[in-house]
């Protein structure tokens, strides 16, 4: 199984070692051997992990692929995401300061030509097995069980800030609103910077998040005009918040067609899948920054991975 070990970590873009260089094995996944049996490699362990996550493969199909039970691969695999979590958790981090916040919204006036953005907010659906009895609890408008992946995106593609776990049945606001996120918003602890004029403008204007019609309008979230026939200043307005708000629909994209566990439904307990689902959000800025993942502009990817979201 030598051979198969590094297929995965090709699938992704990233070479075996590198993903070591990053500590994303060392003693998190290592296990010590017993009299009575020897334990799994962590090389192989974290192998059969990133094929789960790039291939989105049952856990009888890997079975048969590593030579490995599914009961044990089922096991393995939420522990190695939560050594993966764990190991890059500096590839996830929301703004801490208004220097931080302002250079966030100069890189989306640069690029998107809309000032005073800080983030693009939107949720996906996480697909998984319906859990034993759990009735509606994870059922969602699509008809399918489901937890929630909330994220807010960066002018290039990375997340600021990611919550993977409230149940499928609640609207992207009303999990939004469960986020540490939005209590630090609310309270104004979130070190956004306070509102100031527009250059060759007096009257201040907030930094504001953008988002759909899911999310409540806010001083600090902004949403698109509703209606069809729309004066020109709305439309232009319309049109340049759609843009700005296509930048996580885009981050879900790219992920789906890297993760492809994420178009299928995981089979596994809820808690889990929320360990799946942020290994990937994690996996997706550590690639980027590693300059291993190109942008749409670079990319050609399906939208149909957006649409299935």
């Amino acid at each position: 199984m030598i051979e198969n070990q590094e297929t995965p970590t090709k699938a992704l873009g990233m070479s075996a070692a590198k993903v070591k260089q990053q500590k994303m094995v060392g003693g998190k996944i290592m296990k010590q051997d017993t009299k009575f049996r020897e334990t799994i490699p962590a090389s192989l362990r974290l192998a059969v992990t990133l094929r789960y996550l790039a291939s989105g493969d049952s856990f009888s199909s890997l079975m048969y692929t590593f030579r490995i039970s599914k009961q044990v691969i089922s096991k393995m695999v939420p522990e190695v995401c939560e050594a993966i979590i764990s190991s890059l958790k500096q590839h996830i981090k929301r703004p801490t300061s208004e220097a931080d916040w302002k250079a966030i919204s100069q890189e989306f006036q640069c690029r998107w030509n809309f000032p005073h953005y800080i983030g693009s907010i939107d949720g996906k659906h996480v697909q998984m097995v319906a859990p034993q009895h759990s009735g509606s609890l994870f059922y969602n408008y699509k008809g399918t069980f489901s937890i929630v992946f909330l994220g807010v995106a960066d002018a290039n593609y990375n997340l600021l800030y990611a919550d993977v776990g409230c149940q499928g049945r609640i609207s992207d606001g009303g999990v939004f609103k469960c986020t540490s996120l939005y209590k630090d918003l609310e309270n104004n602890t979130a070190h956004v910077p306070r509102s100031d004029a527009l250059p060759g403008r007096t009257e201040p204007v907030p930094y504001v998040l953008v988002g759909d019609d899911a999310f409540a309008m806010s001083s600090y979230l902004m949403k698109p005009y509703p209606g069809r026939t729309l004066e020109i200043p709305k439309r232009i307005y319309n049109y340049r918040l759609s843009r700005a708000l296509s930048i996580i629909e885009n981050v879900f994209g790219i992920m789906s067609s890297k993760f492809r566990v994420l178009l299928k439904p995981i089979a596994l307990q809820p808690n889990k899948v929320e360990s799946v689902g942020l290994a990937c959000a994690y996996l997706h800025n550590f690639l980027r920054r590693s300059q291993d993942m190109p942008t749409p502009h670079q990319e050609a990817w399906t939208r149909t991975m957006v649409m299935e979201m």
